[in-house]
């Protein structure tokens, strides 16, 4: 009986949240390619939820196949004169086509409506992590506190630099904060970065240099991860802790600024990897994603929903990068072909897809073991 409830709780607890979100995701993500791709005239044969065998579907009046597939870790829109669901061009089966049909085909279509077609799946991403951020903004605000230090912890980069409990934080290199989560943020991504903080004190402004230290932290679930800390504190009564309320566009104008602190987050992150000032090791894979998607389950809907909005940002970006068998790498030919006038060579492009190939099976085989390492760790 233990071991069935043990089971019981890992398909509830992570695997149906891990499924539901990663469903909603590349849903939305490939209902981008499907909707822009009709509206430029493409026939589309399949809309897959999941790879390999089918479990369910259905074809509709258009002639698609819409249809959940046994492999839930993805999807594809598949159009006509598609080699595979890649969306490989294949130039001898185009030419076979009348040409009425080649002009149905995705290879036919105008070079402005493959490019529309291919970027709205990231688009779409974007526009639901905006959503999900606008709806949560909508229905339960955003906490915010004033960014005033309560507290300087000994030894720390805010001390060292000078900071003192009741200083008021301007701007960091440059960038105003208005929030104390502003300060949070943007230190977080910035381990060993020298930075300059502008801060207020009995009516004198003053800019304190200092180097945010690389610091390992742990979640109130035991994850660990490192980030950048100074060493500084608020509370209730220094912050002015409150809930910031928001009517529809404004919670939709706050839920890009959300979206794009994410983006701009992750370039961080990505840059400061290639620098070596963080490790790799935070990069996760689907067992990552399950279990966070079950330790946000435990906390509720909202916070559920917040993941979704991260992933779907992250997935966006992570299908615009220029590397073959990605959006980005589509969009990255079409961006060849516009230069050149003429589409690249079929024998270039299936090499550099299957290079991409390589390189996004080495990413995930990379994710995974970050993933498992982490678990056992």
């Amino acid at each position: 009986m233990a071991h069935l409830a043990d089971t019981l709780q890992l398909i509830l607890g992570y695997i149906v949240p891990f499924l539901l979100v990663l469903t909603l995701l590349v849903f939305v993500h490939e209902m981008g390619h499907y909707l822009v791709g009709r509206w430029s005239g493409i026939r589309i044969l399949a809309f897959s939820v999941g790879f390999g065998p089918e479990l369910f579907g259905y074809t509709d009046k258009h002639g698609t196949r819409w249809k959940f597939c046994a492999i839930p870790l993805g999807g594809y829109v598949k159009f006509f004169g598609d080699e595979d669901a890649a969306s490989v061009p294949d130039y001898s089966r185009l030419e076979q086509y009348s040409e009425e049909d080649r002009g149905r085909t995705f290879l036919g279509a105008k070079l402005w409506k493959r490019a529309a077609t291919v970027a709205a799946g990231p688009i779409a991403n974007f526009i639901l992590a905006i959503a999900i951020f606008a709806v949560l903004f909508s229905i339960y605000g955003k906490p915010v506190a004033d960014p005033v230090v309560a507290e300087v912890k000994e030894n720390s980069a805010a001390a060292k630099a000078g900071v003192l409990p009741g200083d008021l934080l301007i701007s960091i290199d440059g960038t105003p904060v208005t929030t104390f989560d502003d300060v949070r943020r943007y230190v977080s991504v910035r381990p060993e970065t020298p930075i300059t903080i502008q801060i207020k004190r009995k009516g004198e402004t003053l800019d304190l240099p200092m180097v945010p230290q690389r610091t390992e932290i742990t979640d109130q679930f035991g994850n660990k991860m490192e980030l950048g800390i100074i060493g500084i504190l608020t509370n209730q009564e220094t912050g002015n802790f409150r809930l910031q309320t928001f009517g529809p566009i404004e919670a939709v104008g706050q839920g890009a600024v959300e979206s794009w602190h994410i983006v701009t987050g992750t370039f961080d992150y990505l840059s400061n990897l290639v620098l070596g000032r963080m490790k790799a090791d935070q990069l996760g894979g689907p067992i990552r994603v399950a279990q966070a998607s079950g330790q946000m389950a435990t906390i509720g809907v909202a916070a559920v929903l917040q993941l979704a909005a991260v992933l779907s940002v992250s997935i966006g970006l992570l299908n615009l990068m220029p590397v073959p068998v990605l959006d980005g790498g589509h969009l990255m030919f079409y961006a060849v072909e516009a230069l050149r006038g003429k589409p690249v060579g079929p024998r270039m492009q299936d090499i550099a897809f299957r290079i991409g190939f390589a390189m996004v099976l080495m990413l995930m085989v990379f994710a995974t073991w970050n993933d498992i390492s982490s678990l056992l760790g």
